[in-house]
């Protein structure tokens, strides 16, 4: 049976995310990231489109590798200023019923006993939707920023990550029992059964710590998991923990490739590979007809800041951009930045990708599918990406704010729905239960479920 499509929004708390300029459109609303209402417009509007739910993309420190510092990145607001992103989920929360979270947040510089406490608080507030995007991090100026001399090397990071999540298990799943809370106002009796409540010893190599989860177990207890990391430690990190993985790809064959090594060390890991949603990032420019979605092409790709994103190639990839002519093939390096990205510009590119070629406004310069079109031109692109590479779904890039997601909304979304790819209503539940029609719980399968006690 075909399987419907999922979408996400994928935000950030910045002026610009994925095309630096795009904030300099006239009708671009980004610069109000600051309020409340920018939040709850874009929640309200992706719950319209029954989304799965905001992915809320986060980076911390900035991106100096540009020509050896920061002033391409604030120029272009080449994600800086960076708010955190946590802090904007309650209010959309508050604003929608069934839309899910997954809010980033780098592992590298939490510790495991106060970071479970903040997102239990998260999701019990909202309703069980609260999902956490496990990254480890790998800026030289976040290093910095919190005084140390550098950024961890990559597998070092995923090591950390391991020992992190082991920790963050034990506190969600294990040190409250099932009914543990009481909330008995008979004379007498507890708000907590203190039997039920068990202190957790966690003394690995990155982490220690002595005491029990200090919040009482949330719907979800653990978080739905999100992971984007794509580099060979990152996929089997990935295939053991992840329950969604946001991927990223040029061709359909590059995507596929990821994806069947994702959902095989799933099966290494004892877990079924569709335990595994993937979501592949997807620029897409839709208008009533084709002609007036290339014009809207035209339109946006005046406004894209060549220097920002360049600023943001550089960062990711941790190559100094300006170091290349921009017609030079970009080379393969060996660097602690992310590695998949490397690998995809060069190795699995299938032809030289220039400097150029990553600061226009198409599929090459969006690292995957750039879909333009009418909304049944749209439909059958998204399709076809979804059935060649074998991912379940879309994560949305920003563009302009928010006529373009309400235009995806407004057109596509009918159109899949009359195909039958795509949901006409939610699930009930937790974010878990609507994603995989299960428990509000991790399944037995998960290597967090061996920690639980109950």
């Amino acid at each position: 049976m075909t399987r419907p499509l999922h979408f996400n929004a994928f935000h950030m708390n910045t002026p610009s995310h994925s095309w630096a300029g795009l904030w300099r459109h006239p009708r671009d609303r980004s610069f109000g990231h600051t309020s409340l209402d920018y939040w709850v417009d874009l929640a309200q509007t992706a719950e319209r489109g029954l989304f799965d739910g905001v992915f809320l993309a986060d980076v911390f420190g900035v991106y100096d590798v540009y020509r050896g510092g920061t002033d391409a990145t604030l120029f272009a607001g080449a994600q800086s200023p960076s708010h955190d992103p946590m802090l904007t989920v309650p209010a959309m929360a508050h604003a929608t019923t069934h839309l899910g979270f997954g809010v980033t947040v780098n592992l590298t510089y939490e510790h495991p006993y106060q970071f479970a406490r903040r997102f239990s608080t998260l999701d019990h507030l909202t309703n069980g939707r609260a999902g956490w995007n496990v990254v480890t991090g790998y800026l030289e100026s976040a290093a910095r920023g919190m005084g140390h001399e550098r950024a961890r090397e990559h597998d070092a990071r995923y090591a950390a990550g391991e020992d992190f999540l082991e920790a963050a298990y034990k506190l969600w799943e294990g040190s409250w029992a099932e009914g543990a809370v009481r909330r008995d106002r008979r004379e007498g009796q507890p708000y907590t059964d203190p039997s039920k409540v068990r202190r957790i010893v966690h003394d690995g190599p990155y982490y220690r710590f002595d005491g029990f989860n200090l919040a009482e177990p949330s719907p979800q207890r653990t978080p739905v998991l999100y992971q984007a990391g794509a580099s060979g430690r990152g996929k089997a990190f990935a295939g053991k923990h992840a329950e969604c993985v946001f991927l990223e790809g040029q061709t359909p064959a590059i995507v596929a490739q990821t994806a069947r090594a994702i959902r095989q060390h799933a099966v290494d890991a004892g877990r079924a590979p569709h335990d595994v949603l993937l979501y592949l990032g997807a620029t897409v420019l839709v208008a009533p007809t084709s002609a007036e979605a290339r014009d809207l092409q035209a339109e946006y790709a005046a406004h894209i800041d060549v220097q920002g994103q360049l600023a943001l190639l550089s960062g990711w990839t941790g190559i100094d951009f300006s170091t290349l002519a921009l017609d030079e093939p970009i080379p393969y390096v060996e660097s602690n930045a992310l590695q998949s990205t490397v690998e995809n510009l060069t190795r699995r590119a299938g032809r030289p990708i220039t400097p150029r070629d990553m600061t226009r406004f198409d599929q090459i310069g969006g690292r995957g599918p750039f879909v333009v079109g009418n909304p049944q031109e749209v439909a059958d692109q998204l399709i076809a990406w979804a059935d060649e590479s074998g991912v379940d779904g879309f994560n949305l890039r920003r563009l302009v704010v928010p006529e373009s997601l309400r235009a995806f909304v407004d057109l596509v979304v009918p159109e899949l729905q009359s195909r039958g790819r795509y949901r006409t209503a939610y699930a009930p539940g937790t974010l878990r239960e609507k994603l995989f029609s299960g428990s509000a719980y991790l399944p037995a399968s998960h290597p967090a479920a061996q920690y639980r006690a109950f």
